[in-house]
């Protein structure tokens, strides 16, 4: 759990990377007692979150314990976050008949692209759909990163700590230690993702 004791000042870290139009969105409203907010903008009635995301990242010594979480990939193939510790990971919530989820799409592979031969993990979180529409909409946008399919909500309580109630679409990054160290509420950007995780592979080990 994220329980470590935070200042308004402490949650968003200004870096060289992440430029003043990126900073424009970062969340500043996170309770000095929480990790994350929970006042972030939440599902319409559609079941989606409109608008930019919302950006909030915490530094390397606020960031709680590591994500636990196992499945399987849309094609069977199984899969924990623990065996991916070293790297950052991308978590993304999102499903298929969502705008916001098809707008940051592009945004999403790009940086998988980007990042992958440095060791960047990718996986979607599908939080509606069975696995035809998934792999449709993958193939529609050309994704190559892979998703599960979390109907069951394994994925979503993993980081209910992290996350708002029925934040679609999200993402979090994680650091290489499998701790939540950024999250953005909402669509994501190409340039807001690359500075995310430019920001966690130049940390420290």
């Amino acid at each position: 759990m994220l329980t470590q004791h935070l200042t308004r000042r402490s949650l968003v870290r200004r870096t060289g990377l992440l430029t003043a139009a990126v900073l424009a969105g970062l969340s500043g409203c996170t309770p000095a007692n929480e990790g994350f907010a929970d006042d972030s903008p939440v599902a319409n009635e559609q079941g989606y979150i409109s608008g930019a995301g919302v950006i909030t990242q915490l530094a390397a010594q606020e960031r709680g314990e590591p994500i636990e979480l196992s499945g399987e990939y849309t094609t069977g193939e199984a899969f924990d976050l623990a065996s991916w510790r070293g790297s950052p990971v991308v978590l993304n919530l999102w499903y298929a008949a969502c705008p916001p989820c098809r707008t940051e799409a592009p945004a999403l592979q790009s940086n998988y692209e980007r990042f992958h031969d440095d060791g960047v993990q990718f996986l979607g979180l599908n939080v509606r759909d069975g696995v035809a529409a998934a792999d449709a909409f993958s193939k529609t946008f050309n994704l190559t990163f892979p998703s599960m399919i979390d109907k069951d909500g394994r994925g979503v309580s993993a980081l209910n700590n992290v996350l708002p109630p029925q934040a679609v679409p999200s993402t979090v990054v994680l650091d290489s230690l499998g701790r939540p160290a950024a999250r953005v509420v909402g669509a994501v950007s190409d340039s807001t993702l690359k500075a995310l995780l430019t920001d966690v592979l130049n940390e420290s080990p």
